[in-house]
C-alpha cells in the first residue's frame, strides 16, 4: 500500500551553529505536531540540531545519537522525548520489534532521524525538517507540515 501525506512549506532558515539556539526557537514555534521526522545526508548536522532542540524544550543533558540503541529516552518537565535514530534498521519490522508503533502513539515528542526507513509506520500527522549544508558551510533548515 502507498502512503501519501501532503506538507505545507512553512519556513526556510539558513543559518550558522552559532545561530543555531535562535533557529530552533523558531521551529518549535512553527511546528504543528509532536512528531518530528529529520531527514538530510550524513554529516549534515542533525543530531546536532536535535540537541539544540531539546535543550529549548527543557532536556538538561547532551543528547548521545541512538545509533546503536535506536532510540533513547529523555525526561522533561511533565513530558518525555524520544529520540530515534533509524539509520541501521533494515526493515520496518525491525522498528516494529522495538515498539516504534507504542513509541508515536504517545503525546509526547518524538523526534526521528532516517524516517524513509519506516515510512509506512509514520503517523498520519507529523512535522518534516529537512537540513541541508550549503557550499560556505552554512545550513538550511525546511520546516514542512503535514496538512
Amino acid at each position: 500500500m502507498t502512503y501519501i501525506r501532503l506538507y505545507l512549506v512553512v519556513m526556510r532558515i539558513t543559518y550558522t551553529l552559532e545561530e543555531l539556539p535562535e533557529v530552533t526557537g523558531k521551529v518549535l514555534l512553527e511546528v504543528s505536531t509532536k512528531t518530528l521526522l529529520f531527514y538530510g545526508e550524513m554529516g549534515v548536522g542533525k543530531t546536532t540540531f536535535i540537541n539544540t532542540l531539546a535543550q529549548q524544550l527543557g532536556v538538561k543533558e547532551a543528547l548521545s545519537s541512538p545509533t546503536f540503541s535506536i532510540v533513547n529516552e529523555y525526561e522533561l518537565k511533565g513530558d518525555k522525548l524520544f529520540h530515534f535514530d533509524c539509520y541501521r534498521l533494515k526493515n520496518e519490522e525491525e522498528a516494529l520489534d522495538i515498539g516504534i508503533e507504542d513509541y508515536l502513539d504517545t503525546n509526547h515528542w518524538c523526534f526521528v532521524e532516517w524516517p524513509e526507513r519506516i515510512e509506512s509506520l509514520l503517523p498520519d500527522t507529523s512535522t518534516k525538517i529537512a537540513l541541508t549544508k550549503n557550499q560556505n558551510g552554512s545550513r538550511t533548515v525546511y520546516i514542512e507540515n503535514c496538512l
